[in-house]
Parts: structure tokens; C-alpha cells; sequence
């Protein structure tokens, strides 16, 4: 594609950027994605994904390809971390498959996105420019330019920010400060599976609860790989700094755990961590030919493992509507925010409620999880049947 053919400018390229820019070329829409980093890639960890991302996957024509890069666990669970009672069982077998039409699947983040950028480079309507941090835009008439952080400017039809919870962009159309930072920090580590010692499932995906900390962990390609992650509350606020002063504060949080915990976090390197936030939900992210999607438009906490998702519905329904509504993309914006922003607004507060419940300590610890040791399979399916069912894409 030539730089001529006013393209639609997407900032960022990751997973709803890349899914955006594929739904789109796939109509002959031409697109320019805009990446910041030397190369388009990923962080290097596992993700989960629930059911609805495989209506995107389908309509994408990736299903396939994504299926043979993940992995089908048996259940998701989660444990006391301080005495490894059970709380939480959803199996992720034939039952939940007949019931929600799709698989549960677990993947490293390179993989998917190889398999997303992969299929963009296929495309001909689709221009990728790595190394172009995009610093802000400008509106003249019926375009939008973008400027990088080494002077370069590019001119487009419309403009997509997709650049994440500290979105330039979205600086720029809403300027509404910083995320709201929820004082947890994640550590996150994979190892060889030959390499784990620990006596813990290697076919599920488990969290383990604790006052102020969680654990996760879950297999990787095909059983050759085991993703950790250790989430805690803390004052510190460096995200690289003294791992030894790391696992201190780590194993003075988890000293009432249980073994496992212990076991799962002495193995684990801890040189960085990520600071964990979201930002309150907004009932509208764009203004005539400049919309935001994904955590640039509506963060999320992890706790339902659907920040990634979200995002990934939402380029495949912006696209749709940009094919719609023609030239008209103010009309094609405001359906957007109109059609999505309740559904990720659900998913924003309903993981910070879930996130509470895993870091629960007391009385109410204790409340909490005798109502969710008391559901069964039923209810358990019943209570995510709204998010895993999927979204209308078509509706459109």
C-alpha cells in the first residue's frame, strides 16, 4: 500500500490494533498501524482467553491457526493460598464447551500475536511502521495527521488510538490524567516445565487467594512451558529495582501461605515488576474522525482476564462499523462507544469486585468464599454466561 491512498491511521500494534487493521484490510480498507518499539511484538507472558474472543477469531478467519498455538486446560480454579482449600471450580472440558459453543484456551502473548501479525502482513491494505512512537495529531477538514517522536508526520482518513492504558492519544482527546493505580504490582515469570518441581497441577489454570497477594499459574506450548505470576500489594513503587529486596517483601506477604506458594515463588525471577491499575468507565472515547479502542479507551483489571479480549472485540465491531457507515466515521465512532461501552464498563467494575475477592482477609474473607464454595457447575457457568457468550458483531 502507498502512503497516498489515505489510509486509516491506527496507533499502536498490539492485540486491538493489529485486530482492527485485519478486519479492515480483509474489506480493502487501506490502513497504516503505527508502532513505537523497534520491531511489532509482545511481552513474552501467558494470557487466558475466554469463549468470545473465538467470535472474533472465527469472523478473522484465524481460529485455526490460534488454536494451534494455545491450549485447552482442564478447569480454572482457585485455592486459599493459606490452607489450599478450594473456593472457586469452573471446568473447562466438554461441559463448558457444549455450554458456551467455544474452548477456554491458554497462550503465550508472542504466539497470538505473531499469529495476528502474520496474518496482517498478508494483507496488502495494511502498512506496518514499526519504530514510529506516535506523540500526537492534528485535524484539518476531513483529515488527521500524526506525528512522531523523530519528527515524521503521517496523514490519513481517520485515526485509531490503540496505544494502551498511557494512550498518547487518548491524552490528547480526553486528557483525563493518569490511570487510577491500585497499589498491586504483578511479577511475572515463565520457566521450563522440565524445571518445575513444585507439586502442582500442570493442566489447569489455578489462582491462589491470599490477604493482599494472589499466584497464577498455568502450561504453556503444548505443556513444554509454565507461566507464574505473583501479584502483591506494596508501597514500593519501582517497577525495576532490587530483586533480593523483591522476594523479601514477597515472602514476608505470603509467609502464612502454603507451600506450593512459597515453592511456585522461589522460582521465579523478579528483576521487574508491572504496576496494575484501570481508569474509570466513560460512556464516550472519540471525537469525529479520532476514536480510541481497547485499554486506551477502557482499562481493565485482570481479575477476568479480559483486557485483551475486549480489545480484540472491539476492532473487529469498530471495523464493521467503519465498513457501514462509508465515510462516515463520526457516525461509525459514536456507534461504537454507543454499542461497546456498557460491556466493557461490566468488565472494569466487575474485576475490581473480583479483585477484592481474591485479596479478601477476615470476616469477610470468610463470607465471601462460602458463597462461592456452595455453587456448582450450573452456577458457576451462569455467572459468566454474559461475558462468554459472546458480543452481537452481527448486528451490525
Amino acid at each position: 500500500m502507498a502512503t497516498n491512498d489515505n489510509p486509516i491511521l491506527i496507533v499502536g500494534g498490539g492485540f486491538g490494533g493489529l485486530t482492527a487493521a485485519l478486519a479492515l484490510g480483509k474489506r480493502g480498507i487501506p490502513v497504516q498501524v503505527f508502532e513505537g518499539a523497534p520491531e511489532f511484538g509482545a511481552i513474552g507472558y501467558g494470557i487466558q482467553f475466554g469463549p468470545n474472543i473465538f467470535h472474533v477469531f472465527d469472523r478473522l478467519g484465524i481460529s485455526e491457526e490460534v488454536m494451534s498455538v494455545g491450549d485447552e486446560p482442564k478447569s480454572l480454579l482457585m485455592l486459599d493460598a493459606l490452607n489450599g482449600d478450594q473456593v472457586v471450580h469452573i471446568p473447562t472440558g466438554d461441559s463448558f464447551r457444549a455450554r458456551f459453543k467455544q474452548p477456554y484456551l491458554i497462550v503465550h502473548r508472542i504466539d497470538l500475536h505473531t499469529v495476528l501479525l502474520d496474518a496482517c502482513k498478508k494483507i496488502d491494505a495494511i502498512q506496518l511502521e514499526p519504530d514510529a512512537m506516535v506523540t500526537g495529531y492534528s485535524t484539518e477538514g476531513d483529515q488527521v495527521s500524526v506525528t512522531t517522536d523523530d519528527g515524521r508526520s503521517f496523514t490519513g482518513r481517520a485515526l485509531i488510538g490503540a496505544d494502551g492504558i498511557r494512550s498518547a492519544t487518548r491524552a490528547q482527546l480526553i486528557d483525563d490524567g493518569e490511570p487510577v493505580l491500585n497499589g498491586y504490582f504483578a511479577h511475572r515469570t515463565i520457566v521450563p516445565m522440565e524445571s518445575l518441581k513444585v507439586d502442582v497441577p500442570r493442566d489447569k489454570v489455578f489462582l491462589w487467594g491470599g490477604p493482599g497477594f494472589h499466584v497464577v499459574h498455568y502450561p504453556l506450548r503444548h505443556g513444554t512451558e509454565f507461566n507464574i505470576v505473583a501479584v502483591l500489594r506494596s508501597e514500593n513503587k519501582a517497577e525495576r529495582g532490587d530483586a533480593d529486596a523483591y522476594r523479601a517483601e514477597l515472602e514476608e506477604i505470603t509467609q502464612s501461605a502454603t507451600p506450593e506458594v512459597k515453592a511456585l515463588i522461589a522460582m521465579m525471577d523478579l528483576e521487574q515488576r508491572f504496576m496494575i491499575g484501570d481508569r474509570d468507565p466513560i460512556r464516550n472515547w472519540h471525537q469525529g474522525r479520532i476514536c480510541l479502542l481497547g485499554d486506551a479507551a477502557h482499562p481493565t483489571l485482570q481479575s477476568l482476564a479480559q483486557g485483551a479480549c475486549m480489545a480484540i472485540e472491539d476492532g473487529l465491531h469498530l471495523a464493521n462499523l467503519i465498513h457501514a457507515k462509508g465515510d462516515d466515521y463520526d457516525a461509525a465512532f459514536t456507534q461504537f462507544t454507543s454499542d461497546r461501552y456498557l460491556r466493557t464498563a461490566r468488565v472494569t467494575l466487575e474485576s475490581r469486585y473480583i479483585w477484592e475477592f481474591y485479596h479478601g482477609d477476615g470476616i469477610e474473607r470468610e463470607v465471601q468464599y462460602q458463597i462461592y464454595k456452595d455453587r456448582n457447575e450450573a452456577d458457576a457457568f451462569e455467572c459468566v454466561s454474559w461475558l462468554y457468550d459472546g458480543f452481537p458483531f452481527d448486528e451490525v
